[in-house]
């Protein structure tokens, strides 16, 4: 068994990020700490997932420890408790067992996949770089127009600008954009 005194040690150095010291915390506290998490959540995998939260924690605020007010495995076992009880609330315990239809039908995303994303992410990025080609207000307009829904007239208004530049302004752009999409 580990001496307290050594493990608020090595609390001090881990305030000042020594990892080694940290390694040596983990070596003597884990197996404690995982221990009275299993016991809390009844489940190995979840305790080892929020032993490993824990001690982030712990390297987070090592600097937070005061000696005067505590043992250094009660200050680290009630960083690991608070987390173990706030994921159990949470509902955060791991599903056993094979799903069925009707679990793989839930889990089924009904957007988009992956390569269509990409596709669009592409075509995303494209789009901006043929609209950075244009000219500052007919791009603006172009905004407003496709972005914003205004009318031509609207745009002309908000643009202060007459309604014929706005008009040829937005049916330009759009030959250009087209011309550039089509180029890319």
């Amino acid at each position: 068994m580990t001496s307290p005194d050594s493990l608020a040690d090595l609390l001090a150095r881990c305030a000042l990020h020594d990892r080694r010291a940290f390694e040596a915390l983990y070596q003597q506290a884990a197996p404690t700490l995982y221990g009275l998490l299993v016991k809390l959540t009844r489940d190995r995998e979840l305790a080892a997932d929020v032993l490993q939260e824990g001690f982030m924690r712990v390297w987070q605020r090592a600097g937070d420890y005061r000696p005067t007010l505590g043992q250094p495995l009660t200050w680290m076992g009630s960083i690991v408790r608070h987390l173990a009880i706030d994921r159990l609330r949470r509902g955060d315990q791991r599903r056993r067992g094979e799903l069925d239809e009707d679990g793989w039908g839930q889990l089924a995303d009904e957007g988009p996949g992956p390569e269509e994303r990409l596709h669009a992410e592409q075509g995303d990025a494209r789009i901006a770089r043929c609209l950075e080609t244009l000219d500052p207000e007919p791009r603006q307009a172009v905004f407003l127009a496709y972005y914003e829904g205004l009318t031509h007239d609207a745009i002309a208004a908000r643009l202060e600008r007459p309604l014929g530049t706005v008009k040829a302004w937005v049916r330009r752009s759009l030959q250009r954009l087209k011309t550039c999409l089509g180029e890319s």
